[in-house]
């Protein structure tokens, strides 16, 4: 499908939450943040050719991000196994900083970012609400794994929350 710079940028706007959550789950700073929305820019504008139309627009920038996303963690992960940061902060829902985001959620998205990359593509696709069939579709799982995967999940935040309270 041929797609115009115009039509694809109207595209990534409408869709720019996909791209944010994950970008703010995998990256603590503003600098990698900023490299890894343009690379998922870059290779979302790449692979349009091999877009389907049998999948919604929102799945398939889901899966291009989050493969993205998993390959910069790693990447930069090993170039950052030589500096250890002093002080861990939560990260943000948004690069904006005018949102008022709650205290809970601040916490939520902090204990996400302690997952492995797997875990933390899957909860972040559960909590957008998609179906298992469509989180199993998108990371290449099966139904029954993402439905242990997210009670185990499940099970694992309210430990951190409970530990948090006291």
């Amino acid at each position: 499908m041929e797609l115009s710079e115009e039509k694809f940028l109207e595209i990534l706007k409408a869709n720019q939450g996909i791209v944010l959550k994950i970008v703010n789950s995998y990256c603590k700073n503003v600098e990698d943040r900023s490299d890894l929305i343009q690379e998922i820019t870059i290779q979302l504008w790449k692979s349009w050719k091999n877009y389907n139309n049998d999948y919604k627009i929102s799945t398939w920038m889901y899966r291009i991000a989050l493969n993205v996303a998993i390959s910069f963690y790693r990447k930069t992960s090993r170039k950052k196994t030589l500096f250890q940061p002093i002080k861990e902060t939560p990260i943000l829902v948004s690069n904006d900083e005018d949102i008022d985001v709650s205290e809970k959620i601040k916490q939520l998205y902090h204990f996400i970012s302690k997952f492995n990359a797997l875990n933390k593509a899957l909860i972040l696709l559960y909590l957008d609400q998609y179906s298992y069939e469509e989180i199993a579709s998108v990371l290449g799982i099966s139904k029954t794994n993402v439905a242990t995967k997210i009670s185990r999940i499940k099970k694992r935040l309210k430990k951190e929350f409970n530990l948090k309270k006291q």
